[in-house]
């Protein structure tokens, strides 16, 4: 076996996200991304280390048992943003289960706790309820297109105007905004040159009200470079979006500027070109002011099934809230502590992201609760300036888990009980080590779907103290 050298070999099985697992000669195997265990394979070698070789797909030169004859999205396998569109849903769940309890097997015995099984999402298609869609060509030097990146390319966008996990608001909005441009030949921001102008379009919708917030991403203009002025060109495009006929109503319509050589939306000024710079969307009968660029969970209806497990988990242990303390560390815009407002004397959330812990004081006082804190700061910091002690703690940490440090300041209080909520199933097999070695079990585990035909997944889990 040597770089570059094309192999055939079956697919054993997939860990998360997306690494599947073929067998070698030897003992020894090799990782390739976007397959499905059971699937024969062709691939080529791109890198050696360990004994373990990292391949690029070719080719599926025979399907797996359970693939789909084809798929439901005629996007899927040049756009990057579905891992699995040729699966029943039935066997999503299967799959993403069956990562999670590998993941979780090496310290945590199956017959150490109770395995709830993955929930599944109320939608499979158009669940989204926020998409970020770049600028690009469809080719080199080729027409304008808008749309996702494509598999494994950071350069290539793939135009996406039947893409399946959003409703036909998000395809009409990004026709219509791909049109506009292209016929006027505005340029798109190159990411190597540095140079154009158009660069996302961000737009999300809420799942309850309806409400639309449409938000186009631009960098500043240089001479020469637009047809028209940049403010008539943009009074165009609200016009187009207006013509539209839309099952939800647009709240706002805005502009914002992004000089940054990186390719992420960074908000560097924004304005309303038409409406508010907001949109509001309802979860478990709570209502909640989102912003462009505050977190949020991408499926409205999903996150009620993760917040209701999570609350579920709480309210078996705080059965008297009279003068219960409950801490939401990472608390985001605060929709987990308001969830848990009603089980509880006082909810105390921590977020390192100013803007989301404004948010959450004002979605709070939408909702007129009132034992409701939310403290900006790092999470490590902060705890040393809490004068309040928890006696249920509930964690939802961003990707990469939680700082050692923190953890240890964490189970240093020494509740009873502990919720976890995780976004990435590794960064929580690693926590959980350090948990079940300070004096934790786990009780009950739960993953929840909150992103069908991709290779993400939430965790639950409730600890306990031994």
């Amino acid at each position: 076996m040597k770089k570059g050298e094309i192999l055939r070999g079956t697919v054993a099985y997939v860990e998360f996200p997306d690494k599947g697992i073929v067998p070698l000669e030897n003992g020894k195997q090799a990782v390739v991304k976007h397959v499905l265990p059971g699937q024969e394979i062709t691939f080529r070698v791109r890198k050696i280390r360990k004994g373990k070789c990292e391949g690029q797909l070719l080719s599926v030169e025979r399907k797996a048992p359970q693939e789909l004859a084809e798929s439901p999205c005629i996007h899927f396998g040049a756009c990057g943003g579905c891992a699995y569109q040729n699966l029943s849903y039935e066997d999503q769940l299967a799959l993403k289960g069956e990562q999670v309890r590998r993941l979780l097997a090496p310290v945590l015995p199956e017959d150490s706790y109770l395995w709830e099984g993955v929930k599944e999402s109320p939608r499979q298609f158009g669940y989204r309820n926020k998409m970020e869609f770049t600028f690009g060509d469809a080719y080199k030097d080729g027409p304008l297109v808008l749309g996702m990146h494509g598999r494994g390319s950071f350069y290539d966008i793939v135009s996406v105007t039947d893409c399946q996990i959003v409703d036909e608001d998000y395809r009409k909005i990004l026709r219509c905004v791909e049109r506009y441009f292209r016929e006027r030949q505005v340029p798109f921001y190159h990411r190597m040159r540095h140079t154009g102008y158009l660069r996302h379009l961000l737009v999300r919708k809420a799942v309850k009200t309806g409400q639309i917030l449409i938000d186009l991403v631009t960098a500043a203009p240089e001479e020469q470079v637009l047809p028209e002025p940049e403010q008539a060109l943009l009074a165009g495009m609200v016009d187009a979006l207006n013509g539209l006929e839309l099952e939800g109503s647009i709240a706002g319509i805005l502009h914002t500027r992004n000089d940054s050589v990186a390719d992420t939306i960074t908000d560097q000024g924004t304005e309303i070109l038409q409406g508010a710079d907001y949109f509001e969307e309802e979860l478990l009968g709570l209502r909640f002011r989102i912003t462009p660029f505050s977190f949020f969970q991408t499926n409205s209806l999903g996150a009620e099934v993760l917040y209701q497990t999570a609350r579920d988990y709480i309210g078996d242990v705080l059965t008297d809230r009279a003068d219960k303390v409950v801490f939401d560390l990472y608390s985001g815009t605060g929709t987990i502590a308001q969830m848990l407002s009603a089980v509880a004397k006082k909810v105390v959330g921590v977020e390192i992201v100013e803007e989301a812990v404004e948010a959450a004081r004002e979605n709070a006082k939408l909702n007129g609760l009132t034992n409701c804190e939310f403290i900006a700061g790092d999470v490590l910091k902060v705890l040393d300036t809490i004068e309040d002690k928890p006696d249920f703690i509930v964690l939802d940490p961003p990707r990469d888990g939680i700082h050692p440090k923190a953890l240890d300041k964490i189970i240093t209080y020494g509740v009873e009980r502990m919720v976890y909520i995780s976004c990435k199933p590794t960064s929580l097999a690693r926590d959980l080590e350090i948990l079940l070695a300070r004096g934790y079990g786990v009780e009950r585990v739960c993953c929840v779907d909150m992103f069908p035909a991709t290779g993400n997944i939430e965790t639950v889990c409730l600890f306990s103290k031994k």
